[in-house]
């Protein structure tokens, strides 16, 4: 299971260089964001309706919330490489644009309640109108770059081919997640499970993100890979904390969705491993648990019980750290401008020591 390039940096700043960072790109990617979000062509008729029922729920929701980390990772990719952000902001809507558009699909696929501490959009427009906006989102992710002047034709449809790869693989890794609890399958190893989040996850999250940013900054085709094989394991790394707040974090931050993960009957790689090492009468109760919905605190608690009596959490934990350490030997020799390769490397930490 060990992540490959690992260099044993251990810990580093707790990711405080990298979330400084992230606050001082964002208003600038709130202010694109909101500046091109889309709106019904005037004097084509019927504005109003269209924007009642398309156009002005993806605003709200677009305006809803979020970090903007993804957008942010493009920018960070662009300057990595010595590239002017202004160059990656029509790339970074993009990012932001898949997010809502797998948000508001993916709450309707998973019957959620609250999104951003709003009703989710299915719950107060329907699902029908709401497939249409999330199907909206998807247009941006490619119209916008389309439409961006910074970008040359050439780089123009390398970042889009990106971007179409980036949709691909999220949907592969969406469809195995999804097929896996259809089909009510528990054989799932955690090769399998690394092999799901990879695609649903790290790409989106963080590869694409930094590799498109560099393609715009105008980087080298050895900094363009090396910024996604780091941000394949820092994107990994992120999935994988994301379990563990799910389960061991703070109950009240993580509110209703508090081990949602077990009540849902997710293939979280915590559950993958508990499985596959607990003995037979232990393995029927957590399969019973995870296969029950269960909703009651008790019923929950006990599930994490045996999670950690079988080493998972402790070994996910320490998977995590493993794959942040990994993405940064993954820079070892790339030529890297200004700070970038702090704010790097500050990443993959905050990635893994997060406590939301």
């Amino acid at each position: 299971m060990a992540a490959s390039g690992t260099t044993g940096t251990g810990a580093g700043d707790g990711g405080a260089l990298f979330a400084a960072w992230l606050a001082g790109r964002r208003p600038r990617i709130e202010d694109y964001i909101s500046r091109h979000l889309p709106a019904p062509v005037e004097g084509q008729g019927a504005e109003a309706d269209l924007a009642r029922y398309l156009y002005d729920p993806l605003a709200r929701f677009t305006r809803s919330g979020g970090k903007r980390t993804r957008p942010a990772l493009v920018l960070l990719g662009c300057e990595a490489v010595g590239g002017s952000p202004e160059r990656a902001l029509a790339a970074a809507a993009a990012i932001e644009s898949f997010q809502s558009a797998a948000l508001v699909h993916d709450d309707i696929a998973d019957e959620g309640e609250m999104r951003r501490g709003q009703p989710c959009v299915y719950r107060t427009e329907g699902i029908g109108v709401a497939v249409n906006v999330g199907d909206l989102a998807l247009t941006e992710v490619i119209g916008g770059v389309l439409a961006d002047p910074a970008l040359d034709d050439a780089r123009r449809l390398r970042v889009m081919r990106e971007l179409v790869e980036m949709e691909r693989r999220t949907l592969e890794g969406q469809a195995l997640d999804l097929g896996w609890v259809r089909d009510g399958r528990w054989d799932v190893s955690v090769s399998d499970y690394l092999r799901m989040a990879s695609h649903k996850t790290a790409y989106y999250s963080a590869v694409t993100p930094l590799t498109v940013g560099a393609v715009c900054g105008g980087g080298t085709d050895g900094q363009v890979d090396a910024l996604g094989a780091f941000g394949m394991d820092a994107g990994l790394a992120f999935q994988l904390k994301d379990d563990l707040l799910n389960l061991v974090g703070d109950a009240r931050a993580q509110g209703k969705d508090f081990r949602s993960d077990i009540t849902e009957g997710k293939r979280t790689m915590i559950a993958c491993w508990a499985l596959g090492r607990l003995p037979g009468a232990q393995r029927d109760e957590l399969l019973g648990i995870l296969s029950s919905h269960a909703t009651d605190a008790t019923t929950l608690e006990r599930a994490v019980d045996l999670m950690e009596g079988a080493g998972a959490v402790d070994a996910v934990r320490s998977y995590a750290r493993e794959l942040a350490d990994s993405a940064k030997g993954r820079l070892k020799g790339i030529e890297l401008a200004g700070d970038a390769r702090a704010v790097l490397e500050s990443m993959a930490d905050f990635f893994v020591e997060r406590r939301g």
